[in-house]
């Protein structure tokens, strides 16, 4: 790279000038001692992010499942398979979660009506291998993020590399419809798109130093790329619309995501048949909120969450009351390999945000990397409320002969009674938890703090 291009332009350097002389920049520097963990040790790849390089293979011989109208009857039947043999292939146990997972959830939501007093037992032939799998993926043992997308693809040409564009999404579906597909695919380019982002925090935290001006200037440059890359993931999102019917996806789609708890926190969940204590098991179903890349990027620019930092503007009530552990309570519906790099990028000891607070270059680039991440989560209040909150004011389509149409009656029964407030697919009041988010991030920026 030529020395010249890493200077600051001249309308730079004068503020770039007074930041070294005004920054307490402190020298970071690491022992030669110390082997810094690199993405690859965290199944996290430089080209793919949080995708496998490969689509996930087939699973063979005794976990082979058969399928058919008579599934349900079968399924009792069913022999709990060991699951140790797959213990030492990851995506192999990645892959015996994505079909476990996929069956639990049709197995709960395709059973005919039953009393919304009494437990849904999950049958120990699905739930037992399922616990299995997850313990040793360290991955909540339900339906997630990463079942629906980062791992619900296959190669549209074998023979050629893997790229966005040779990736067929939606190898399994609830509904069969491309609406369904479309917001599998539509996740997982604003996934895709975010991979950018990872590098740029990796290049970050291997910096020799930031008290020099090259690092500096670089720093205020990748920070403008952040703000690229995070408003091309809103524009992802936006295109949501385009290609997904709210009413399909509220009445459809939706459904089949519901979690144990998804009918709020007093009400009867689900038992996992032969696994001790599974009242206590993980079971909310997928979530935006399992996306490593965007908690990713809430570590590394010091988006407080949990309102632990004095900041401006205070919290509102409604803020208050809202779940401030829902963020890291969903990172236990990541794979635990995923969980760990976010624990890693957590404990780097080089905060962005107190480098930007010391060093006054820094400062715009910083909140302008803020803001557009607070316009991507106006942006999500706005689908969130167009897909679920107005939806839920809607009725299905007759659905005659179709074979979940007692799942849909339930839901409507559901939605009719209008006791509670709009909730997500984990139970959470959706608009209470968003809110709270959005204002979190806004309380990043510098320029008020």
């Amino acid at each position: 790279m030529n020395v010249i291009d890493l200077l600051p332009s001249p309308h730079q350097y004068y503020s770039l000038a007074v930041s070294l002389l005004q920054s307490t920049v402190e020298n970071y520097t690491r022992r030669p001692s110390e082997k810094r963990r690199t993405p690859v040790d965290f199944d996290v790849d430089v080209n793919t992010g949080f995708f496998p390089r490969s689509p996930l293979s087939p699973l063979t011989g005794a976990f082979a499942r058969v399928t058919g109208e008579l599934w349900r009857a079968q399924v009792l039947s069913w022999p709990v398979i060991d699951t140790e043999p797959l213990q030492s292939n990851l995506r192999l146990l990645q892959r015996a979660h994505f079909v476990l997972a996929w069956l639990v959830h049709y197995y709960v939501h395709s059973a005919p009506p039953a009393s919304e007093e009494v437990a849904f037992v999950v049958p120990k032939s699905l739930a037992i291998p399922l616990v299995a799998v997850s313990r040793h993926l360290g991955i909540a043992p339900v339906l997630t993020f990463a079942d629906t997308v980062l791992w619900n693809w296959d190669l549209v040409d074998a023979s050629q590399p893997m790229s966005f564009d040779n990736m067929h999404f939606g190898v399994h579906l609830f509904s069969g419809t491309e609406d369904e597909r479309n917001f599998y695919m539509t996740s997982a380019k604003a996934e895709w798109r975010g991979i950018e982002m990872l590098r740029i925090i990796d290049e970050y935290n291997n910096l020799p130093n930031l008290s020099d001006l090259t690092s500096i200037s670089k720093v205020a440059r990748d920070l403008g790329r952040l703000s690229g890359i995070i408003n091309d993931i809103s524009d992802i999102i936006q295109g949501v619309r385009a290609v997904v019917d709210p009413h399909v996806f509220y009445w459809d789609l939706r459904p089949w995501f519901e979690g144990s708890d998804a009918k709020g926190p007093s009400a009867p969940g689900w038992i996992y048949e032969g696994v001790p204590k599974s009242e206590h098991l993980d079971l909310s179903g997928p979530s935006a909120g399992q996306s490593s890349v965007m908690h990713a990027l809430d570590i590394f620019l010091d988006v407080d969450h949990k309102l632990r930092q004095r900041r401006y503007p205070a919290p509102s009530e409604g803020n208050k009351r809202a779940d401030h552990g829902f963020m890291e309570r969903m990172r236990r519906y990541m794979p635990g390999k995923h969980r760990e790099y976010l624990a890693s990028l957590a404990a780097t000891p080089r905060s962005i945000r107190d480098l930007a607070q010391r060093t006054p270059a820094l400062r715009e680039p910083y909140d302008n990397a803020v803001m557009a991440l607070k316009k991507l989560r106006d942006l999500h209040m706005r689908i969130a409320c167009l897909y679920v909150v107005t939806m839920s004011r809607t009725t299905p389509d007759a659905r005659a002969g179709c074979p979940v149409a007692s799942m849909m009656d339930r839901l409507q029964t559901a939605r009719a009674a209008g006791n509670g407030p709009t909730r997500g697919t984990g139970g959470n009041e959706l608009a209470l938890l968003l809110k709270a988010g959005r204002d979190a991030t806004r309380r990043a920026v510098l320029k008020d703090n």
